[in-house]
């Protein structure tokens, strides 16, 4: 985490922003031009009716627009979008851009993994969406540097995906974790205040299985939900943003003693008392926002994106909440605060549609309140009113820091997949085996990359 003061007030600042109501859907019209010259503070402009200066702006935006041609596409993790919101997407951006094609394609399952194939393999589309897999210092080979795009106010998370400089990298949106929880399933159960404490935690998935209902939905089957085990309850247990870098400085970074040993035994716990999925290996994520919604499933372990997606699977807004996750008996709150996904542009694409488009989504497509998304323009509000919930049990934030270029060597050196590793750990008889070998991985993989 950033120590300063003034960090630590910006993240308050951010998140009271974040809870406010307001339904700002992509207000400042800016554009994007491959020099990153044209389109910048167009709202300083708004009401300079046929003056010179604003007839000048309209003329430099149409110009820099028509420049902007050829087939851009981008890759998407987000499959209930295609044919849908996509559509919508690709009419207005067209509008804007009319000498661009714009085309979407999609990956259903582990987007991270298959975004690798992808790019070792040369073939990769012209926006795509990166996250920790791969390392800061490669950007340089697969993406653009961004720098050049001119946005309305400055960015959240901008220095996340940087490298000597420069930029590779622009956040989607903001998240934090925590708790998504159906309040009538809560009531059907008895539980009139939300846990504080694990204990307490534990004793209120107990109510809702007693009451017939699936206390929390894991999407184990479809492993990339694991991921918040290694990455979001690891912050919360230690109170750190730089745990997974600290890897990097230990042959042992799953021991007995570790935050991810402690992580995972929670889930494991979960798992032992049935508190999970009836059968877990079986798990559809598409049916879980469903189960959710009608409170057939009480609980997701998940970031304020997913809130969206449950109320549009049929859930009232205000039957569903969000409070921090008590991951330990301290019975002081504390949440994760970092970007989703950080879009980036081929360097050997359509980079100046890539840009336009990137540009697009982060100023004027409103995709950040359809996610659910702290936006990735400081000043503006999001439209997510559980946000106010989760900020009144006033958490601590654990911001994100910059990935460890040595850790995210060492771990693909390794070939440890966290999130399998995470499944073998619950459904193991002897978990400590399964980390020691995951150990073994790790020490060997280090002393190659040292």
């Amino acid at each position: 985490m950033r120590k300063s003061a003034l960090l630590a007030m910006t993240l308050v600042a951010m998140l009271s922003l974040s809870a406010c109501s307001g339904g700002n859907n992509g207000g400042n019209n800016g554009e994007a031009a491959e020099s990153g010259n044209a389109g910048t503070n167009a709202n300083a402009n708004a009401g300079a009716g046929g003056n010179a200066e604003g007839d000048a702006t309209a003329t430099n935006e149409g110009a820099a627009n028509s420049e902007v041609k050829g087939e851009v596409t981008f890759l998407t993790n987000r499959t209930d979008m295609i044919d849908k919101e996509y559509n919508d997407y690709e009419k207005k951006f067209e509008a804007k851009y009319p000498g661009v094609d714009l085309k979407f394609e999609s990956i259903a399952n582990d987007y991270n993994a298959q975004l690798k194939v992808r790019i070792a393999s040369g073939k990769y589309p012209d926006v795509v969406l990166i996250a920790d897999a791969i390392p800061n210092a490669d950007f340089p080979k697969y993406f653009a540097p961004l720098d050049d795009i001119s946005f309305s106010d400055e960015l959240n998370f901008k220095d996340l995906k940087s490298f000597e400089g420069k930029s590779y990298g622009v956040s989607t949106g903001g998240n934090t974790f925590g708790i998504v929880y159906n309040k009538q399933a809560f009531a059907k159960a008895g539980i009139a205040e939300v846990p504080k404490t694990l204990d307490e935690f534990y004793e209120a998935s107990q109510k809702l299985k007693d009451a017939g209902i699936v206390p929390f939905a894991s999407n184990f089957k479809d492993k990339w939900p694991l991921g918040a085990w290694s990455n979001d309850v690891v912050s919360i247990i230690s109170g750190k943003p730089d745990v997974a870098n600290m890897r990097a400085e230990t042959d042992t970074p799953y021991a007995q003693d570790s935050t991810y040993f402690q992580s995972w035994s929670i889930i494991r716990e979960m798992y032992a008392k049935g508190f999970l999925e009836k059968d877990v290996n079986s798990t559809n994520w598409e049916q879980s926002k469903k189960d959710i919604a009608t409170g057939k499933f009480a609980m997701y372990g998940l970031g304020n994106w997913v809130i969206n997606q449950v109320i549009g699977a049929g859930a009232k807004s205000e039957d569903v909440g969000f409070f921090p996750f008590p991951a330990d008996n301290s019975g002081t709150p504390k949440a994760p605060l970092g970007s989703d996904y950080f879009y980036a542009a081929s360097k050997d694409g359509n980079t100046a549609a890539a840009k336009a488009f990137i540009h697009w989504m982060i100023e004027e497509s409103g995709y950040e309140d359809f996610a659910g998304f702290i936006p990735t323009l400081k000043n503006k509000p999001s439209g997510l009113a559980q946000l106010a919930e989760f900020k009144g049990y006033n958490p601590t934030f654990v911001e994100a820091v910059a990935g460890s270029d040595k850790a995210t060597q060492i771990q693909n050196e390794a070939k440890i997949d966290q999130e399998a590793l995470v499944q073998e750990f619950v459904l193991s008889k002897d978990p400590i085996k399964v980390i020691d070998k995951a150990n073994e991985q790790w020490a060997k993989a280090r002393k190659k990359i040292q």
